[in-house]
């Protein structure tokens, strides 16, 4: 017996090279906000030890800063660059290039509006034994807390834009396959990839803003 293999082909794609778009927007997507998520589980802790009035010693404070502003300091493409060397071509090293970036950035600000915050519940709580946890938790967060969602939400909306730049590195997402279409001079693909992009930013800056009417 002898196996015979048959190949289909369809004069007509459903939706086109739309279809393919939408899936590689999609997975920009996935990438910004995982990178997200991972950069706020970084940033938290690091931005406890960063604030001075919450620090526990001078060497924890300096330790934190240092890490915060190396974080900070190396843009998302240059990470994204090495990253794609470790983990190869894919959305992982997306993630972390843009997760690493993020708790920099994060970091100095939530630090900041620790600092910044009102001490007068801070001391009334501290008059009756309550501990930095406590502080952090009951005095300092409700303070803070539309700050830092503002802050978050700014973050996920750059993040998905700096999705698209680090995939021209091979970092996943609509950024790959825009520099691939790009390198074949498939310009009528490359305009369908920007109208995309455009319309998927242009919907999270929207849902971003009703998000922070509802919360604040």
């Amino acid at each position: 017996m002898d196996s015979v293999s048959e190949t289909a082909e369809y004069l007509v794609e459903p939706l086109g090279y739309l279809g393919h778009v939408a899936v590689k927007l999609v997975e920009t997507l996935e990438i910004a906000l995982w990178g997200t998520v991972i950069a706020i589980l970084i940033s938290l802790p690091l931005a406890f030890f960063s604030a001075s009035n919450m620090a526990p010693n001078r060497l924890a404070y300096t330790l934190a800063r240092s890490i915060v502003s190396f974080l900070r300091a190396i843009p998302e493409l240059v990470s994204a660059l090495f990253l794609v060397l470790a983990y190869g071509f894919g959305p992982i090293a997306g993630v972390l290039a843009l997760a690493l970036h993020a708790a920099g950035f994060l970091g100095k600000f939530y630090a900041e509006d620790i600092e910044n915050a009102d001490t007068k519940p801070q001391e009334a709580l501290t008059a009756v034994g309550a501990n930095r946890i406590k502080v952090l938790r009951f005095a300092i967060l409700p303070q803070v807390m539309p700050q830092y969602i503002a802050y978050t939400l700014y973050v996920l909306d750059r993040n998905f834009r700096m999705a698209t730049v680090i995939g021209l590195v091979g970092a996943g997402g609509i950024g790959q396959e825009l520099k691939g279409r790009f390198d074949m001079y498939n310009y009528h693909h490359v305009a369908t990839i920007l109208v995309g992009i455009f319309c998927t930013v242009f919907v999270i800056d929207q849902l971003s803003a009703r998000l922070r009417r509802r919360l604040f």
